[in-house]
């Protein structure tokens, strides 16, 4: 394995944990900036807009330029956004500060991922990608719990200001340690979604977004789960992150053989079979248990939450990269803005579930989703069948 690809990974972990760490500061990002809490939520709904949005159209207008220039580039600002964030004297500002991070991510994701191709070559692509991505899974079993942990002793703009030192020295290092003059593809935006219309792929596209839709109603608002739900402290977060964590690398790790060993296709239907009995849990859970009951729920439900909802996301890769295998680079880049549209998605709809209902009402508007995704999938599922036997008739 070319040790350059572990960098690569270390600027995954350091920009998505601001994305997964959000769902822990929005109380006392709401609290310094007087706004309410599904307010501040659109945070990380811009943040995930600006990536699902950057991947694609910034990584077109990079074209063919030196992968590493635009990896350091797309750091450096990353950096930039979170020290305007942990200085910003108001809403607007913290905002705008978002797009900026979004926007960088989206590009140094889509980037990052065609570089470790070419660093390992396309005989270890799938390696090369899976250590890329890792970095994400670290984000959620490290990143976001050592961000809650920061803010809850030096407020929340200690987060970002960690983030931001962590984001430079992953700049310098990616710097002395690419290589020069390894040049990108140039890709028109058609280009780009013209995978979409390859069968099967447009299918599994709506079942990605449909399915963090449904995650994400929960996920970017804990929080107040936790807190006004459950009854739970704030000092409680680090630790319900903590858990979380360590149940998505057992669900990220088990995926892939599991996948191997049922069909990644079953795999990704017990996942969203799993997600709905989540969400049922959190929901009938917190209305009806007494609140010290319902604190031991939400924290043993933790690790199983995050083995089901990690499962997911590699048997879904592995079912899109096997409907056009030449194209994986492609139709991957799309999968992560499907992921993140569904992120920015859950998240508006969790605020406004939190400002007409109660927190623990989120489970049952989340146990929507992956009903509808189930019903995609199957669709999905029996469509491709009828093209493979039109082509075998053929």
């Amino acid at each position: 394995m070319d040790k350059r690809l572990i960098w690569l990974a270390v600027g995954s972990f350091t920009m998505s944990t601001v994305g997964f760490v959000f769902s822990s500061l929005l109380p006392s990002i709401a609290a310094d900036t007087h706004t309410t809490i599904p307010q501040a939520g659109h945070l990380i709904t811009v943040f995930s807009l600006s990536y699902a949005i950057g991947a694609p159209l910034l990584s077109a207008l990079a074209g063919a330029a030196d992968r590493r220039r635009v990896l350091v580039a797309a750091m450096l600002a990353f950096v930039v956004g979170n020290c305007i964030a942990a200085t910003s004297v108001s809403f607007i500002m913290l905002m705008a500060a978002q797009i900026l991070m979004g926007m960088a991510s989206g590009l140094f994701a889509a980037t990052a991922q065609a570089t470790a191709v070419s660093l390992a070559g396309p005989e270890h692509r799938a390696l090369a990608i899976s250590i890329v991505v890792g970095g994400t899974t670290f984000a959620v079993a490290l990143g976001a719990p050592l961000g809650a942990l920061i803010a809850a002793l030096w407020g929340w703009r200690g987060t970002f200001g960690a983030v931001a030192l962590l984001g430079l020295t992953c700049a310098a290092v990616l710097w002395l340690r690419l290589p020069q003059g390894l040049s990108g593809t140039k890709l028109t935006l058609s280009e780009r979604f013209g995978a979409i219309g390859r069968p099967g792929v447009a299918s599994s596209l709506m079942v990605t977004f449909l399915y963090l839709t449904g995650a994400f109603v929960i996920i970017s608002y804990l929080a107040p789960l936790a807190i006004d739900g459950a009854g739970l402290s704030q000092m409680a977060l680090p630790g319900l992150l903590l858990a979380f964590g360590v149940g998505a690398v057992i669900g990220n790790l088990s995926s892939g053989y599991l996948a191997d060993r049922i069909g990644a296709a079953r795999m990704v239907a017990l996942s969203l079979m799993s997600a709905l009995v989540v969400s049922l849990t959190i929901g009938f859970g917190l209305h009806l248990l007494p609140r010290d009951l319902a604190g031991l729920l939400l924290i043993g439900i933790m690790v199983p939450w995050g083995i089901i909802g990690w499962a997911f996301p590699p048997a879904q890769a592995s079912r899109i990269v096997g409907f056009a295998p030449e194209i994986a680079h492609l139709t991957l880049s799309l999968n992560a803005s499907a992921i993140y549209l569904g992120i920015a998605t859950g998240t508006a709809i969790g605020g406004r579930v939190l400002e007409n209902a109660a927190a623990a009402d989120l489970g049952f508007i989340a146990a929507l989703f992956p009903v509808a995704s189930l019903a995609v999938l199957y669709a999905g599922l029996r469509s491709y069948r009828r093209h493979l036997a039109t082509v075998a008739a053929e």
